[in-house]
């Protein structure tokens, strides 16, 4: 049976799965990365979905799947938001940890050790992410067909990634691995980051149509995130089943 699961991707990722918390840790990036990825998100999903109230819990009555969910960095604020979140990861270590914090946050979320081909008791989403995980799995045209047979037609996907291009080499490999050792030397390989126009072709193929793309950049100096119009590192698109 086809499988998007690259093993060596999960072992990688299972050896650091007790930082996943750890703000100083290993995936301090993630941390500093999260409050835009969550600010595009719900506006887009706000948007979307008409919603007008900006009550603490404006996601209740979504049910959301973040697959690639590692240690529960999106789908705890997700839960806390009011939506219905299952979050899915191929690395049992990354589900065991997520289930642990999500105890101790005391928020109910469904984690499953699973990937989107292989998940069990069939139900559709109004809502996908798939976050920094395309880049890792195998079989790319499997994995979007899979998400998008667990998209509700009307449904959003959000789908962040990296860029195949001379300045992400130079940034995310160079930059981010071996000069400041912001992440494990061979975290990710470049020749897998795909091109906005490549990602584009694969959402369009499962009629996923694009809302949205932008770029996040990092500001050195606030050190903090932001959107931009520049894609060629980090960018994120928002597409639409129809």
């Amino acid at each position: 049976m086809s499988t998007t699961i690259n093993k060596e991707e999960i072992q990688k990722f299972s050896k650091l799965s007790k930082e996943w918390w750890d703000v100083n840790g290993k995936f301090k990036p993630l941390h500093m990365f999260n409050p835009i990825r969550i600010e595009y998100i719900t506006e887009n999903i706000k948007k979307h979905f008409k919603i007008k109230k900006d009550k603490i819990n404006f996601l209740e009555g979504l049910r959301i799947l973040d697959i690639g969910c590692g240690g529960g960095l999106i789908s705890e604020p997700m839960t806390r938001l009011g939506a219905e979140v299952t979050g899915i990861d191929a690395s049992e270590k990354n589900i065991n940890v997520a289930k642990m914090h999500s105890k101790e946050s005391r928020l109910k979320i469904n984690y499953i050790n699973t990937s989107p081909e292989n998940l069990k008791n069939f139900e559709t989403y109004d809502v996908i992410l798939n976050l920094e995980i395309v880049e890792h799995v195998d079989n790319v045209d499997l994995y979007i067909k899979s998400c998008q047979k667990l998209l509700k037609k009307n449904g959003l996907m959000f789908t962040a990634t990296l860029n195949r291009s001379l300045t992400s080499y130079v940034k995310a490999i160079i930059g981010a691995e071996y000069i400041l050792r912001w992440l494990p030397i061979g975290t990710h390989d470049w020749n897998k980051f795909l091109k906005p126009e490549e990602l584009e072709d694969y959402l369009s193929k499962e009629k996923l149509n694009t809302q949205d793309i932008s770029g996040l950049k990092f500001n050195p100096f606030t050190k903090k995130w932001k959107r931009s119009t520049d894609l060629s590192v980090n960018y994120i698109i928002c597409s639409l089943k129809n």
